[in-house]
């Protein structure tokens, strides 16, 4: 630790020297006033760069009008007010020569307004808007998301790509971590695709996708980064939202959610509830061709599997911040997240010889109940000093708890129907994940709108999985110590980082250098016929990242901007666990504790025409990436996860987001990749490779004040995956909505999937003497009707909410 404590003595030397550079003398006065003579004390003027749009900083108006931005660098500068009730104004650049500049007195446009209880405005949000590191979706442009959740609003943002299993790809990319509000949400798998189909798309604000993150967000994620902005009233009084809906497809899904929002002097409280009963159905057929040494056929393999379940979902989050002064924020907030529910599979499985005459059938009934509870609390403090100076320091402490029952029973009956052996299998998994996390960071801003951030992070992870399984005999339990085990881990990471902001004319520059140091331990305990294990593991590795932009011209609506970054993915913990759990009578699960962190480097080059046009060329490397891997032994599926040697990709994107009319708004991405994935994997080389193409389009119709519409879709080709070739999916999507009692309410009504092109399918490649397809037909096609309505009073006002902890929330896995 030793090394981490002279890091950051010299962080804080750095950042003494930068306090004796910076020159602040220049100020900027003015007044304002409202047309109708409405008092002004609740407006808030913000200054920002004339260059990047950038923040400097904000104020509220003195009660008779006067505001004054003071200590201020040499720059030029814009004063922007856009607030509830007023027409957005924007003042000419406001050139700063350590000199007073006076502003004309600026009045205030009213807006036209609906004569309602509260102030209603609707303003037109663009659906993409791109920065310098990173892509910005606006949630609330997506019409067809409205009362769905946020695994639908990610399928639909530029770049995404959810699979059957529901992992997540980004530009073809796996590995990505997915973060709420800055704040890791330490899962994955089948546990976060559950709390992403919690949170309702009602409650989220954008979604921002950086493919190389700046070095203030941990270096986990090859894939980059998904970060998901939820909503937070900055309007003082008492509001809220509710929203319902109910789809119906093969089977029922309700979801209702509630947001509140109070805000009055130095208190601001808030808080949702969401609450999802959802019905699934799902068919899985899987084929298998075993083939003797000379490639002749051996056995087939046919299996049909209807997959039914049902699970219930409840999400809640509240939270207070304490405006100490004008410049000290504390805050407090508490979350969790709940589902509960069952699974069955009704399975069938034909083993045929190669003339393809059935030799025997095996019918399985099999039944998983699972409870997973996660609860959570952040603690957070910012202070604000003078000349645009900040720090800030977050603290979390979050818990998972995962309880499974499983009940594997297999029937194997002869090719005349008769039973000729049974078996089950009964399973206890209880499981629990604690999490510890402390983080600081500290902005500086320089003369000529620089910009130096630093921070530390250290965070602990402990895991407790027991898996035990026993064989019913005779009706009495008899314990499989095969299957049966119990796995602790734990992990410790220390992190510092220097992140430095420039503009220069018509350059701006973006670098930072991240250190993290990682120490963990793994120990399997075993059972009487297993013998127990440890290992225990210690790295330290640089991360850098650097960005720079260049304007083409001199208001900056052609840019250039090119960014590399280092990134790396961390196991999952119950990766991890060399656990061997039943799928069914013909594959297994399991972890893997010899698995290596893997490392990649991303480097992209883009090209920007203003807010409408974009078009990317980005080539990426990883060693030892972390995929899923099938090893087949004696016609047994083994599945678990695995290092890939070397992998390749080299993609291109175009995206548009323009008005066609003013009625039509547009939006299309699309991307071409080509993936190549190069490793020794278990008896065979693996070596595959492929081309892809996605396309997705967003159309929104304004048909009058009160109707509106949307016709969005998407297209993947074929897709290969290191073992695996997914095939060809695509899906078409209508919406249509009105606004009710007076703007505060909508009903919209949506269609997904409508032609049913969802369906999913694809190769197992690299099998010893074994080919294997399969084919997944989700409940993808379904109607949807939202109820949305909002209440209560605004007034603008100050907000505040952030969380510390980082992405070791990302690697918890259902």
């Amino acid at each position: 630790m030793h090394y981490l404590s002279k890091l950051l003595l010299l962080y804080f030397l750095v950042l003494c020297t930068t306090f004796l550079q910076a020159q602040t003398n220049g100020k900027i006065t003015g007044s304002i006033k409202a047309s109708n003579n409405d008092p002004l004390e609740i407006v808030l003027i913000t200054l920002v760069s004339a260059s990047d749009n950038s923040l400097i900083k904000s104020t509220f108006p003195e009660a008779n009008g006067n505001f004054e931005f003071a200590n201020l660098s040499d720059n030029s500068y814009l004063v922007v007010i856009d607030n509830l009730g007023y027409k957005t104004y924007q003042s000419q650049p406001i050139a700063i020569l350590q000199n007073t500049v006076i502003l004309p007195v600026i009045e205030l446009q009213v807006e036209a307004i609906n004569k309602l209880d509260e102030v209603v405005i609707e303003k037109k949000k663009a659906f993409v808007e791109n920065k310098i590191d990173r892509t910005v979706v606006n949630v609330d442009a997506m019409m067809s998301v409205a009362g769905s959740d946020a695994m639908d609003v990610l399928e639909k943002s530029p770049g995404i790509i959810i699979d059957q299993n529901g992992t997540i790809t980004f530009k073809g990319k796996s590995g990505v971590q997915v973060f709420i509000d800055d704040k890791p949400t330490y899962l994955s798998g089948a546990e976060l695709e559950a709390y992403l189909k919690s949170l309702p798309a009602s409650t989220l604000n954008q979604i921002e996708l950086m493919t190389n993150p700046p070095a203030k967000y941990d270096a986990a994620g090859s894939a980059g980064i998904i970060n998901i902005k939820t909503k937070k009233s900055n309007a003082r009084g008492f509001n809220g939202s509710f929203s319902s809906r109910v789809s119906q497809g093969k089977r029922m899904v309700n979801r209702n959610s509630l947001n509140l929002n109070y805000t009055d002097g130095k208190i601001r409280l808030y808080g949702n509830v969401s609450y999802a009963k959802q019905q699934s159905v799902t068919d899985l057929y899987i084929f298998r061709r075993y083939k003797n040494e000379d490639l002749t056929t051996k056995t087939l393999f046919d299996q049909n599997s209807l997959m039914e379940g049902e699970n219930k979902n409840a999400n809640a989050k509240i939270g207070l911040d304490f405006y100490a002064s004008e410049k000290t924020t504390l805050g407090i907030s508490l979350n969790g997240f709940t589902r509960s529910g069952f699974n069955t599979s009704d399975v069938s499985s034909m083993l045929s010889n190669a003339a393809g005459v059935i030799d025997s059938t095996i019918i399985a009934d099999n039944r998983t109940d699972n409870k997973f509870r996660n609860g959570g609390v952040t603690l957070n403090y910012s202070r604000d000093f003078d000349e645009g100076k900040r720090l800030t320091a977050d603290a979390d402490f979050l818990t998972y708890s995962d309880k499974t029952d499983q009940r594997f029973r297999n029937y194997i009956y002869q090719p005349d129907n008769t039973l000729s052996n049974s078996d089950e299998l009964v399973g206890k998994l209880p499981s629990k994940i604690s999490i510890y996390s402390f983080k600081t960071d500290y902005s500086h801003p320089l003369k000529n709108e620089g910009l130096l951030e630093g921070g530390y992070k250290i965070s602990y992870s402990e895991t407790d999985n027991v898996a035990d399984y026993a064989d019913i005999i005779g009706g009495e339990a008899v314990p499989n110590y095969d299957t049966s085990n119990h796995f602790q881990y734990s992990e410790i990471i220390n992190a510092a980082y220097l992140n430095f902001n420039k503009s220069y004319k018509r350059f701006s520059f973006q670098t930072g250098l991240r250190l993290e140091t990682t120490i963990s331990k793994g120990n399997q305990l075993g059972n009487i016929m297993k013998p127990a294990s440890q290992f225990k593991r210690d790295y330290t590795n640089l991360f850098p990242t650097v960005y720079v932009m260049y304007k083409l011209d001199s208001i900056g609506d052609n840019q250039l901007v090119v960014n590399y970054g280092k990134r790396i993915n961390r196991p999952y913990y119950q990766d991890l666990n060399p656990f061997l759990s039943p799928l069914d009578k013909f594959t297994f699960y399991s972890g893997n504790p010899y698995l290596n962190p893997s490392f990649g480097h991303n480097v992209e080059l883009s090209y920007r025409y203003k807010g409408i046009f974009s078009t990317a060329l980005t080539y990426g490397k990883t060693k030892d990436d972390i995929n899923e891997t099938i090893e087949i032994n004696d016609g047994i599926y083994y599945s678990r996860p695995g290092n890939i040697g070397k992998s390749q990709f080299l993609s291109w994107t175009v995206q548009s987001d323009f008005e066609v009319t003013n009625w039509l708004t547009t939006s299309l991405f699309s991307e071409v990749a080509h993936m190549d994935f190069r490793s020794e994997l278990y008896t065979e080389g693996l070596h595959s490779f492929g081309t892809f193409f996605h396309f997705s389009s967003n159309n929104r119709f304004k048909i009058d004040k009160k109707w509106s519409a949307e016709l969005s879709g998407r297209y993947t080709s074929e897709m290969t995956s290191s073992q695996f070739t997914l095939g060809e999916n695509a899906s078409i999507n209508i919406g249509i909505q009105r606004k009710v009692f007076g703007d505060r309410g909508t009903l919209r009504l949506n269609a997904n999937d409508i032609f049913y092109m969802g369906i999913r399918n694809g190769v197992i490649n690299n099998l010893k003497l074994t080919d294997a397809t399969w084919k997944n037909k989700p409940d993808s096609r379904f109607v949807a009707l939202t109820f949305t309505y909002s209440f209560g009073k605004a007034f603008q006002a100050k907000s505040e909410e952030r969380s510390g902890a980082e992405s070791e929330q990302g690697r918890v896995k259902g």
